[in-house]
C-alpha cells in the first residue's frame, strides 16, 4: 500500500506535459462530489423525505445534521493532524470505508436513535475522508495556482449538487431507503480509486517544476510563503484568527442553507414550490457556484485575496435577503445564482489564504483548527434555524440574521494581513531594542 501517502510512488517522468497536481485537484474534486453530496447538497432532500415518511419536527430533524457535525467539529483537529501524519490517500480510504458504511445504515433507521447514529457514522467518514485530505493534496502540488488548484477541489461541491435532482427522481421512483444505500455502495467502491490519486506527495523535482519564472514578475514569489509555519507559530498570528473567525461568519448561512432550503423552496409558508420545481433551483445554484469558483480561484492568484472576499461575503449576504422575500421560481432562481456568486467565488480565496500564508508542512492541522469555529457554526445553526421555523413558522428573520453574519465577514476579513515569519519577527525585534 506504498501508495497511499508514501513517497514511493512516484512518477517516472516528472516533465510530463501535464503537472500531476491537476490530476490531484481533479481527483479531490470528485472527492467532493461523493462525500459532500449526502451530507452537504443533498441534506435537505434527505431530510424532507424523512419528514414526509416519519412526521417528525423541523427541530429534530435538523438535529440530526446538528448531531453529526458535533462528532466531526469535535474530532477536526485531530483529522487534521491523521492526515498531516498518515497522509491524505489512506484517510480518503477510510473514510469512504465509514462513510459508505453510514449511508448503508442510513438507510435501515426506524427511528430517530438510529437516524442520528447513522448520521454521524456518515458525517465522521466523509469528514475524514473529505475535504481536509482532497485540500491538503491540493495544497501540497500547486504552488503558482494555489486557490486555483483549490477552487477545483471545491467545485466538486458544487458538482454533486447536480445529482440533487437524480437523488429526488430515485427517491420519487424507488424511495428514499434504496437511494441512499446506492450512494452508500458506490462511496465505498470509488473511494480506493481518490486514494490512489490524492496519495502521492510530489517529489522535489515535480516541485521545481512550479518555481515562478523570472518574467512572470516578482510580486508572486514575495506572495508565496518561504516559511512553513508551525500550529504554535500560526495560533500566534493575527491572520490565523481572522479568517477563522470570517470563515465561521460567512458559513453560518452555509450551514442553514444546506439543511432548510429544500424544505423553505417547498413550503406553503415560504416560496412556495411544488417538489420537482424546487429540486430544480439546486442545479442553478450548484452550476453558477462551480463556474464562480473556478473563476474566483483565477482571480485569488492574480489580485489580493483580502480585497476579494468582503465583496463576495457581501454578495452571498444580498442572496439570503433575496431568498427572504421570494415568493415565485423567478426570485428563487436569482437567489441560486446571487448566493452561487458569493459563496463559490469566496470559498477558494479563503482557502488559499491559508496555504499561502502558513505553508505547506503543517497545513492540514493548521486549516483544521482554524475551521474549528466554522464547524462549531455550522453545527448549531441548522437546529437554531429549524426551532426558528416551528416558533415563527416562517426563515424570513432567519435568512435576515444570517445575512447581518455575511456583513460581519465582509470586515473582519480586512484584519487578515500577512504573517510575520518568527525569523522577520526576532529581526524587527531586535532593531526596535536597539533603537531604544
Amino acid at each position: 500500500m506504498r501508495f497511499f501517502g508514501s513517497a514511493g510512488f512516484r512518477s517516472a517522468n516528472p516533465q510530463r506535459r501535464v503537472y500531476f497536481g491537476w490530476w490531484v485537484s481533479i481527483a479531490g474534486a470528485f472527492n467532493m462530489v461523493f462525500s459532500a453530496g449526502p451530507t452537504f447538497q443533498a441534506t435537505s432532500v434527505l431530510f424532507k423525505a424523512i419528514e414526509d415518511e416519519f412526521g417528525w419536527s423541523r427541530t429534530l430533524i435538523s438535529g440530526v445534521a446538528t448531531f453529526g457535525r458535533l462528532g466531526t467539529t469535535l474530532l477536526g483537529p485531530l483529522e487534521g493532524w491523521l492526515v498531516d501524519t498518515f497522509g491524505s490517500g489512506r484517510m480518503v480510504l477510510i473514510g469512504f470505508t465509514l462513510g459508505g458504511a453510514g449511508l448503508i445504515f442510513f438507510s435501515q433507521i426506524n427511528g430517530p436513535v438510529m437516524c442520528y447514529l447513522a448520521f454521524l457514522l456518515l458525517s465522521l467518514g466523509f469528514s475524514s475522508g473529505g475535504f481536509v485530505p482532497s485540500l491538503t493534496a491540493a495544497n501540497a502540488w500547486m504552488i503558482r495556482r494555489r486557490a486555483l488548484g483549490m477552487s477545483i477541489v471545491e467545485g466538486g461541491v458544487s458538482v454533486g449538487g447536480l445529482m440533487v435532482p437524480l437523488i429526488v427522481w430515485g427517491i420519487s421512483e424507488h424511495g428514499w431507503r434504496p437511494t441512499v444505500l446506492v450512494m452508500g455502495v458506490l462511496a465505498i467502491l470509488v473511494g480506493p480509486l481518490i486514494a490512489w490519486v490524492v496519495g502521492k506527495r510530489p517529489t522535489a523535482e515535480e516541485l521545481a517544476t512550479q518555481v515562478v519564472p523570472t518574467g512572470e514578475g516578482r510580486r508572486r514569489r514575495v506572495r508565496e510563503s518561504s516559511h512553513d509555519f508551525t500550529v504554535k507559530e500560526a495560533l500566534q498570528t493575527r491572520a490565523f484568527w481572522s479568517i477563522s473567525f470570517t470563515h465561521m461568519l460567512v458559513n453560518l448561512s452555509t450551514g442553514g442553507i444546506s439543511a432548510h432550503l429544500f424544505l423553505h423552496l417547498s413550503d406553503d409558508n415560504g416560496v412556495g414550490l411544488d417538489v420537482a420545481t424546487a429540486s430544480a433551483i439546486v442545479p442553478i445554484l450548484v452550476a453558477t457556484a462551480f463556474v464562480s469558483q473556478l473563476l474566483g480561484g483565477i482571480a485569488g492568484d492574480r489580485w489580493d485575496k483580502r480585497m476579494l472576499v468582503p465583496f463576495l461575503a457581501l454578495t452571498q449576504g444580498v442572496s439570503l435577503i433575496v431568498l427572504a422575500v421570494a415568493e415565485s421560481f423567478l426570485m428563487a432562481a436569482v437567489f441560486a445564482v446571487v448566493w452561487g456568486i458569493g459563496f463559490g467565488a469566496r470559498t477558494p480565496i479563503l482557502l488559499a489564504m491559508r496555504g499561502e500564508y502558513f505553508g505547506r508542512r503543517h497545513f492540514a492541522t493548521i486549516f483544521a483548527l482554524s475551521s474549528f469555529p466554522m464547524s462549531i457554526g455550522m453545527m448549531l445553526t441548522p437546529v437554531i434555524v429549524g426551532w426558528s421555523h416551528d416558533v415563527w413558522k416562517t426563515y424570513d428573520w432567519s435568512l435576515y440574521v444570517l445575512a447581518g453574519f455575511c456583513v460581519a465577514a465582509s470586515v473582519t476579513v480586512l484584519f487578515a494581513t500577512r504573517p510575520m515569519t518568527p525569523e522577520v519577527r526576532k529581526r524587527l525585534e531586535a532593531r526596535r531594542s536597539l533603537n531604544r
